[in-house]
């Protein structure tokens, strides 16, 4: 029974994440390929414009959201402040704009479905159906 139950335990970490986070899914609009993590990573700093020859654009969320701390910590391997930090020397010398943020999930899943190259980044239990899924770890 006890190994039962770690059995389940160890299977729940896996799927939700370390911390009881679930895993980051990153959602397209529907004419962008599905990417791998590396390439996710170089569109969120801005050394990556496009992607099959289509130009991205990423979403965010504010600083302070969870998910944008979960993000930030599993994909970006940043705190804030080197984020930020980053974007804003970026900024200064002319090179990009940080990605755009967006308060809530739903008003970021309606701009990625609406605007061509926009790419977000959701909870996997939050896709939505028919999402164009682009990486999923």
């Amino acid at each position: 029974m006890r190994f039962y139950l770690l059995f389940l335990q160890l299977l729940l970490l896996h799927s939700v994440g370390v911390a009881g986070e679930e895993t980051i899914v990153f959602i397209g609009h529907s004419g962008l390929p599905k990417t791998d993590l590396s390439t996710l990573q170089r569109v969120y700093t801005g050394r990556v414009i496009s992607i099959a020859q289509q130009e991205v654009l990423p979403l965010n969320y504010p600083p302070g959201d969870p998910l944008r701390e979960q993000f930030l910590e599993v994909v970006m391997r940043q705190s804030e402040e080197q984020y930020t930090g980053y974007w804003l020397v970026r900024k200064y010398v002319g090179k990009g704009a940080p990605p755009v943020e967006f308060a809530t999930m739903d008003a970021l899943i309606k701009y990625v479905t609406s605007t061509p190259g926009a790419i977000g980044y959701l909870p996997a239990s939050k896709v939505p159906m028919g999402a164009n899924i682009i990486f999923k770890p």
